[in-house]
């Protein structure tokens, strides 16, 4: 299961495209058909977790030639399968401190895609 953390624009959408984004803690790995939870960045103006979807579409970004350190990139269509009842974003995390998500999502405060454990996701779906 993944988890991504991005600027959108329209918190009630049926469905997200998110264009090259980054990738860390296994998120490269991300393929059609996975369940992803999607947080509005609080860093743009978001609330955090706003849904639960699934990929429609995946695409890894080639490298750019002679750039040897580069953070691996994709480009993903999420079809939206619920929507959050609750609020989750980066105070309430804070109160986790030591919790997978509030590692992943804000210890580096980049927009990314994340890899998450079996206890995350769970933890994810009680707020939607």
């Amino acid at each position: 299961m993944f988890a991504i953390k991005a600027q959108i624009t329209d918190l009630r959408a049926t469905s997200f495209v998110f264009n090259r984004q980054k990738t860390m803690y296994g998120g490269k790995l991300i393929a059609p058909g996975d369940v992803i939870f999607v947080f509005a960045s609080e860093n743009e103006g978001g609330p955090g977790l706003i849904a639960r979807g699934v990929v429609t579409s995946a695409k890894a970004i080639a490298r750019k030639p002679g750039i040897e350190r580069q953070t691996p990139r994709v480009s993903i269509t999420v079809k939206r399968t619920a929507r959050a009842k609750r609020r989750l974003g980066r105070s309430e995390l804070k109160q986790l401190p030591d919790s997978e998500l509030n590692f992943k999502f804000y210890r580096q405060a980049t927009n990314k895609i994340v890899g998450i454990s079996d206890e995350a996701a769970t933890f994810l779906a009680g707020f939607l």
